[in-house]
């Protein structure tokens, strides 16, 4: 009989293998988003069985639920982020309304293409805000944004009345109120079609623009 070939000894680099998933952090935020999409649990354990890893292997990322909705929150901040600011570059920059129109339009197309995120980061549902630091830098800019348009605006004479902080807060409520019947499916009730809601959103910022500016000379 031949002689059996010794068995092959693994090597001490094979036996050290790391751990490979590639980005294991980003597959996890990635898993909790679906699955806050489909209007799932989210949970720690159950964002590992939809990245296909172990149980225990996210805990070494995100010790418990807490701080993995966080990090999908800081997640779904800055993908709005990115799409405010790429609509606001390009926005005319002498035009403070033209601005806050441009941002009141990107924000709700952004939470109308993105419900699950714009879920997450609007309401305590999934953890309370609060608790990230970055989510609430993120959102302190955001209101200083919207405060130096209506600024400047008001420096140029364009608006009908001189207190901003009424106009800042009908603003927001605009925009996440319309965003929020979107979610909850309230347009057909009103006569408005799934095809029709980003074109009823646009004449909705446009009557808000209307209202807040001072009429122009001879109009």
């Amino acid at each position: 009989m031949p002689a059996r070939e010794p068995p092959k000894r693994r090597s001490r680099a094979a036996e050290a293998r790391p751990y490979h998933h590639g980005d294991l952090r980003r597959v996890l935020i990635d898993a909790a988003l679906q699955l806050a999409a489909e209007g799932g649990e989210v949970s720690v354990r159950e964002a590992a069985r939809r990245a296909a890893v172990s149980p225990g292997a996210p805990f070494r990322h995100f010790p418990n639920r807490d701080a993995l909705m966080a990090a999908v929150a800081e997640e779904a901040q800055r993908r709005f982020r990115v799409e405010i600011d790429a609509v606001l570059t390009q926005a005319p920059a002498g035009d403070p309304l033209a601005r806050l129109r441009a941002f009141g339009l990107a924000y709700l197309r952004w939470a109308m293409r993105n419900p699950a995120h714009f879920e997450i980061i609007s309401t305590g549902r999934y953890f309370a805000h609060g608790s990230s630091p970055g989510l609430t830098r993120d959102n302190a800019e955001l209101i200083g944004l919207t405060e130096r348009m209506l600024r400047e605006a008001a420096a140029l004479g364009l608006l009908r009345q001189g207190e901003l902080k009424p106009i800042q807060i009908a603003a927001r409520a605009l925009v996440y109120g319309f965003a929020r019947m979107n979610l909850d499916g309230h347009f057909p009730r009103w006569g408005v079609e799934e095809g029709e809601i980003e074109t009823m959103a646009e004449a909705v910022i446009d009557v808000f623009i209307s209202g807040i500016a001072k009429p122009k000379r001879g109009s």
